[in-house]
């Protein structure tokens, strides 16, 4: 695995690779020189779900759609990609605010997946998508069939099956409190079982927070860990 110095040597275009660096913060606080890597996390995160489903199409060739999708999930979910950020000591080179920083963005999990995905979609536009299947394959692709051994089914899903096995209606999820500017949103859900509330969760989208407080039920009702889900 490549150090993300080794990764900015290999780049033709230096300047591309300072934007996939580059969070809204620190444009917005110095004065727009040059723009945010929120098209390049765009196309990275297009470019990164297409070279992965074509792998495990190509790997698993007697598995359906419904385990490729859960495996695919598995290996490109925020926790995943931030450990890869943290691997490559990707925190310590973004370009951040001041206030950003002093938040803790340089080991925010959603921003340092988010910036992983804007490197892919430099990567590709550098070098081409030979190279960014390369970097895919190296750092995301490289323990696939351990991962394929694990409970792929997502947390959701699992609770509701366990919980309708008891004779009980389908859990229920309602958003607590909704906090943040657009593009760094933090979603607080609840999850109720048979009306009553068994556990919450945090997540930058309102179903990532549904996924999180469905594993934190399933810790807390059903006793199940589940440690490889978003």
């Amino acid at each position: 695995m490549k150090k993300i110095s080794e990764i900015k040597k290999r780049f033709n275009d230096k300047s591309l690779f300072d934007k996939a660096l580059t969070h809204r913060s620190w444009v917005n606080e110095n004065d727009k020189k040059r723009g945010t890597n929120e098209r390049l996390e765009f196309l990275g995160d297009a470019i990164l779900e297409f070279i992965v489903s074509k792998e495990l199409y190509n790997e698993f060739t007697n598995k359906e759609e419904g385990y490729l999708t859960s495996l695919r999930a598995n290996l490109v979910n925020t926790k995943n990609l931030a450990d890869l950020a943290i691997k490559l000591n990707l925190g310590k080179e973004i370009f951040l605010s001041k206030g950003e920083e002093d938040g803790g963005g340089r080991n925010n999990p959603s921003l340092l997946a988010d910036t992983v995905e804007a490197i892919i979609g430099a990567i590709y536009l550098d070098q081409g998508l030979d190279e960014a299947e390369e970097f895919i394959k190296l750092n995301i692709l490289d323990d696939v069939h351990s991962r394929a051994k694990s409970p792929l089914k997502d947390p959701k899903s699992l609770l509701q099956e366990i919980v309708q096995s008891k004779k009980f209606p389908a859990p229920k999820y309602q958003v607590v409190s909704e906090v943040g500017p657009d593009h760094n949103k933090k979603f607080v859900v609840e999850v109720l079982i048979n009306n009553k509330v068994e556990a919450k969760g945090e997540g930058r989208s309102k179903s990532e927070a549904e996924q999180m407080a469905a594993k934190n039920a399933l810790t807390s009702y059903c006793g199940i860990e589940l440690s490889n889900v978003k």
